[in-house]
C-alpha cells in the first residue's frame, strides 16, 4: 500500500523527463518537489529538513554543477532517506558506484511508471523505522558476544562501539541472522528485504553485503558463489 501524502524529491535535469514522471507519480497520489542542478537540490533537501522532510529521493546520476554519486554520499553523511538513484546509461559501473555511494535502489531510464511506483513502496517499505508499538523491547539484542543489535535504532554495537547501518543494511544483517551458519539465496533477500516478487539485478544486494563488511569486518560475511550469503557464526 502507498503511504498517504508520500513526499519525493526528483533531482533530474531533463525537464521532459522530470514533468512526465512528476505528472504520473502525483496522479498515483505522490507530491513530487524538484530540482534540476545538484547542488540546488541537495539545498532544497536540507532545507526541507528542517520544516517538512521529504521521504525518498529519486536521483539522476549526471547532473549538472554536482554529479548523483556525490550528492548520495553527501546525503549519507548526515540522512538515511531512502534514495533511488536514475541512469540513462543503464550501465553496470554507474549502478554498483551508486549502490556504493549509499543508494537504496537503481532505476536505468527509460522506466515504466508502474516499475517506478513498485520500486517507490519496496524502498519505503523496506526503510520504514519501527513505531512504539512495534519495536523490540529497548536495548541491544546479542547476535553474539561481540556484536550486538538494536534495530529500533538502526544501531549495531561491535566491541562496544557504535556501527551505525542503513535500514536496508540492517534488514539485511538481521536477516542473516536469522539462521547464523546457514545460506541465504540472493533471491531471498531480495523478496524479504527489497520486496520483490520479480526478478531483479543481483548486484543490488552484493553491493549492500560489501558496505555492511566495511563495517561489521570483511570476514563476517561469507559469499557462497553462485547462491548468496551466510554470516561466520563460528568467527564470533
Amino acid at each position: 500500500m502507498r503511504p498517504a501524502g508520500t513526499r519525493i524529491l526528483m533531482i533530474e535535469d531533463d525537464a521532459v523527463i522530470f514533468e512526465a514522471t512528476t505528472i504520473g507519480l502525483e496522479r498515483l497520489g505522490y507530491h513530487v518537489l524538484g530540482a534540476e542542478d545538484g547542488l540546488e537540490g541537495l539545498e532544497l533537501f536540507r532545507r526541507l529538513q528542517q520544516d517538512d522532510p521529504v521521504d525518498v529521493v529519486l536521483l539522476d546520476v549526471m547532473l549538472p554543477t554536482m554529479n548523483g554519486t556525490q550528492i548520495c554520499r553527501e546525503l549519507r553523511s548526515f540522512s538515511k532517506v531512502p534514495v533511488i538513484m536514475l541512469s540513462a546509461r543503464g550501465e553496470g559501473l554507474d549502478m554498483v558506484t551508486g549502490l556504493d555511494a549509499g543508494a537504496d535502489d537503481y532505476l536505468a531510464k527509460p522506466f515504466d511508471l508502474q516499475v517506478l511506483d513498485a520500486r517507490l513502496r519496496a524502498v519505503l517499505r523496506r526503510t520504514e523505522i519501527p513505531t512504539a508499538a512495534t519495536a523490540v523491547p529497548a536495548g541491544p539484542a546479542p547476535i553474539s558476544q561481540r556484536l550486538k543489535i538494536d534495530p529500533y535504532k538502526l544501531v549495531v554495537l561491535l566491541d562496544g562501539q557504535g556501527v551505525h547501518l542503513t535500514p536496508t543494511e540492517m534488514k539485511i544483517l538481521l536477516m542473516l541472522n536469522e539462521t547464523p551458519g546457514a545460506v541465504v539465496s540472493r533471491s531471498d533477500i531480495l523478496a524479504e528485504v527489497w520486496g520483490y516478487t520479480w526478478e531483479a539485478d543481483h548486484r543490488v544486494i552484493d553491493v549492500h553485503v560489501q558496505r555492511i563488511r566495511r563495517k561489521i569486518g570483511a570476514g563476517r560475511i561469507e559469499t557462497v558463489r553462485g547462491f548468496g550469503y551466510r554470516l561466520q557464526d563460528e568467527l564470533w
